[in-house]
């Protein structure tokens, strides 16, 4: 999203004002020229199997006293994204700031427990599955819901302080060979039916308020309820793509999560 925003904020987007973002929620939508397409939730993923359900972290706050307590039982059994090598990895981390400071105390429980890194919510998942991680903090839920159909041994949290949902974002390209065609294929993505078959046939998450099923905005904000922090599309994404911002922010996570 904060690549994108980046694109966008420096004019490579074309403006258009589709009759369908009527049918998105307000921080949905940026400028006539940015979309957001999806609705989705960012998760902990645990192993039934290697976690009792007394112990399964429900908060943030419940993570770090989780890790805290007794660091040796989850010593290399944690997994999270590499955010100096995962764009999508770096984004929640910052994300997760904006929303709360204590963010760097979730840092620093995971550095003491060795937290193992990865560059996709895939490889997270599957360390988990395989028993090689007994948690994965900052997945992407649709995925991990996926998986988790398949294999019952995983379980998905979505935090009950605050629930990150990110979208995938959709704009035309100011040099766009073919602008009419780009313009429709917005307005069906955006559709009633076109967020139909996001939510049930491609297992994410459609960011519709009117679109009935178990991956869509309704849903999901029928069970989280105000725990529920949708990334806004704007200007705000880009902050943490400064480059004195991104370094700073990259040397305070190394800090704390990876041992000198």
């Amino acid at each position: 999203m904060d690549q994108q925003a980046s694109l966008i904020s420096n004019g490579h987007a074309l403006a258009y004002e589709s009759p369908e973002s009527a049918g998105l929620p307000a921080w949905a939508k940026w400028k006539d020229q940015a979309y957001a397409t999806t609705f989705e939730p960012v998760a902990i993923v645990y192993n039934k199997n290697l976690l009792p359900a007394a112990d399964v972290p429900r908060t943030h706050a419940d993570l770090v006293r989780l890790l805290s307590a007794d660091p040796g039982r989850f010593k290399g059994k944690v997994v999270t994204y590499d955010i100096e090598k995962s764009g999508l990895g770096f984004f929640l981390a910052t994300q997760d700031v904006s929303v709360s400071p204590a963010f760097w105390d979730i840092a620093q429980a995971l550095g003491k427990v060795d937290t193992r890194l990865a560059l996709t919510t895939d490889a997270m998942v599957k360390r988990v599955a395989s028993g090689q991680a007994v948690m994965a903090y900052n997945v992407l839920g649709s995925y991990a819901l996926a998986q988790a159909r398949k294999d019952p041994s995983l379980g998905t949290v979505f935090p009950g302080d605050y629930t990150l949902v990110m979208s995938r974002i959709v704009f035309i390209n100011k040099k766009a060979a073919n602008p009419n065609a780009a313009r429709l294929w917005v307005d069906y993505v955006l559709s009633r039916r076109g967020q139909t078959v996001i939510a049930n046939r491609a297992a994410l998450y459609a960011v519709r308020g009117d679109v009935e099923g178990e991956t869509t905005a309704a849903r999901l904000t029928q069970s989280l309820g105000a725990s529920i922090r949708p990334i806004p599309l704007g200007p705000s994404l880009i902050g943490y793509l400064n480059n004195q911002n991104y370094r700073d922010f990259v040397r305070q996570w190394r800090k704390a999560i990876v041992k000198p």
